[in-house]
């Protein structure tokens, strides 16, 4: 399988899933194409499901970003967005990266913390000796609450005790370090963090008040590094404008924020497609950002000649196991397209597109800025919005081109114009 496809975005949406699934290895069924096309997709019936008190469903379009080459495998990666050009602005920085090698990861493992915080103590750091010292039984009592989980070597594995004053008092806080394997893991932490409140109280004479997992997922860090090959073709200026980009957001918590964003822009749209929670990953990035005290770039870039190298370092709690990554069809379908299956790879895979989508970021920053890409594929939008019927889109987006002027002012006028002339 190649994820270069030539022309791809130039196809009808019925042409690329047949390129998709014709790239697959073992392709897609005749069924799976109805449910990814939306002939026999999603209902209300399943929306009442999964969550309360459902009216409808609000569908999100599905795309996919190619030239990836994740740990030297081409990945055509599924994309869930309402936002115009952040999947064509992946596949155009993952096209530079492609011949050098592509995007290289690594997986610190998939710990999860389970906090359970303990109030009303008396001797804080005796109590804090005591939960060490009875470690071996807290764990073996989560351990008992998911023996499936066990039986794949994950449960919990350690933990550690903090002191954090809080409230007017010293409240003894626990981790407990639990290995989710291929599930995000959020309920098999929480129930194992409330099926230890009994003894930890007994230990500790304390009441427990919180025990939940911590999104700050710090223990299931991945990292992804690529090396983009001449993206501005010896100009020096646009180098230094791109690395300049870059140290403003390490440097500047405000334009951080904003820089983060755009990494996020990606990655969200990978996790919603698979299924996973969107907010424990945001969460999680943004709190990381923000762990030395002050909250920068999640990125690093560095000249090497003519050519620039990346690197992300970010946690991602995703899974393939549990919740809408298995009972949304749609969901377990992106997984099938992107053969993720383990939550590492699956986790790689999206560490390499938010670097993707933060290179092509400042790489537009570097030249004419955002909003001239963002807006020319924002048209068809706009053009919707200004009453534009279906057989004029193309027009519109062709008339617009030309003059180089995206406002909804100029989208307006050439609707009018369009349909006077029609009218003649």
């Amino acid at each position: 399988m190649t994820s270069r496809l030539s022309g791809f975005y130039k196809m009808t949406p019925k042409q690329r899933l047949d390129k998709v699934a014709e790239h697959l290895d073992g392709g897609l069924t005749e069924d799976e194409k109805k449910v990814l096309s939306g002939k026999r997709g999603f209902t209300t019936e399943d929306a009442d499901h999964m969550v309360e008190n459902v009216i409808g469903y609000l569908p999100i379009p599905l795309g996919v970003a190619v030239n990836f080459k994740v740990n030297g495998e081409d990945v055509i990666v599924p994309m869930a967005t309402e936002e115009p050009s952040v999947i064509a602005a992946a596949s155009h920085a993952a096209k530079f990266s492609y011949d050098a090698g592509g995007f290289t990861t690594s997986y610190s493992g998939s710990i999860m913390r389970g906090q359970v915080q303990v109030t009303k103590l008396k001797n804080p750091y005796t109590k804090m000796a005591k939960i060490y010292e009875n470690k071996e039984k807290i764990i073996r009592l989560c351990n008992e609450q998911d023996r499936t989980l066990v039986s794949f070597g994950g449960g919990a594995k350690d933990l550690d005790v903090r002191i954090i004053p809080a409230n007017g008092e010293e409240v003894l806080v626990i981790h407990l370090l639990i290995d989710t394997k291929d599930a995000m893991g959020a309920n098999a932490v929480n129930t194992m963090a409330e099926a230890v409140t009994p003894l930890v109280e007994k230990i500790t004479g304390g009441e427990v008040v919180l025990r939940i997992l911590s999104n700050l997922a710090d223990k299931r860090v991945v990292r992804a590094r690529a090396t983009f090959q001449n993206p501005f073709d010896g100009d020096e200026a646009k180098m230094d404008k791109f690395l300049s980009a870059h140290q403003l957001a390490v440097a500047d918590p405000y334009r951080a924020a904003t820089h983060n964003k755009g990494i996020m822009n990606g990655i969200s749209a990978v996790v919603l497609a698979t299924g996973n929670d969107t907010r424990a990953i945001e969460a999680g990035a943004h709190a990381y950002a923000a762990v030395s005290g002050r909250y920068q770039s999640l990125t690093q870039f560095e000249r090497n000649g003519d050519s620039i190298t990346g690197m992300i370092e970010i946690p991602l709690a995703v899974g393939l196991v549990g919740g809408a990554t298995q009972s949304h069809q749609v969901a377990k379908l992106a997984a099938k397209i992107l053969q993720a299956t383990t939550a590492e790879r699956l986790a790689g895979i999206i560490a390499s597109v938010g670097l993707a989508q933060n290179f092509a970021a400042l790489k537009a920053l570097a030249g004419d800025g955002i909003q001239k890409g963002h807006m020319k594929l924002h048209v068809r939008n706009m053009a919707m919005t200004a009453g534009a019927n279906d057989n004029q889109l193309d027009e519109v987006v062709r008339i617009a081109s030309e003059q180089g002027k995206f406002g909804f002012d100029e989208i307006n006028g050439i609707i009018q114009s369009l349909n006077q002339n029609e009218e003649e």
